[in-house]
């Protein structure tokens, strides 16, 4: 029984080892220091809720769509800044829209750059600002994105 103990500890042993190595021959601390990534490969992020604004009836259906216009130029603006780094609407017709991640230190930073979009300023929409852990290969998406793009929002 002592032998079947040792040998099954020591199987065990070894699957670990194995697959710690296969792990440490997998990372890439160049990459990692690149994307800012922790020892988890994780780092913070700032995402903005986006929810329907009190003002959204006071505006035409022509007026809302040069508003719309408008807010998609400038999630154009903002990740060809290199701060946003996703963006996209919720399906369906609720309260909540859409959200946005945002590659910046502080909520502050956030909440200037959420300030600048059209349909915030209209009260089309309104955001919400958290702070987020996330994998740090996020910063990776619009680059990504844009290879596999065929068409454009315009």
């Amino acid at each position: 029984m002592k032998k079947y103990l040792i040998f099954f500890l020591v199987l065990y042993i070894s699957a670990i080892y194995s697959d710690l190595k296969a792990q440490s021959e997998k990372y890439d601390a160049e990459l990692a220091n690149k994307l800012g990534a922790d020892d988890l490969g994780m780092r913070k992020y700032v995402i903005a809720f986006l929810y329907s604004g009190d003002r959204v009836a006071e505006y035409s259906k022509e007026e809302r769509a040069e508003i719309q216009k408008g807010h998609l130029a400038n999630i154009s603006k903002l990740a060809d800044m290199g701060k946003l780094i996703l963006a996209g609407p919720f399906f369906g017709n609720e309260a909540m829209r859409g959200i946005f991640v945002f590659d910046v230190a502080s909520i502050e930073e956030a909440e200037t750059l959420t300030n600048t979009d059209p349909s915030i300023k209209a009260g089309v929409l309104k955001m919400e600002l958290k702070e987020w852990y996330g994998s740090a290969a996020l910063v990776l998406i619009p680059e990504i994105h844009q290879k596999i793009q065929k068409t454009g929002f315009d």
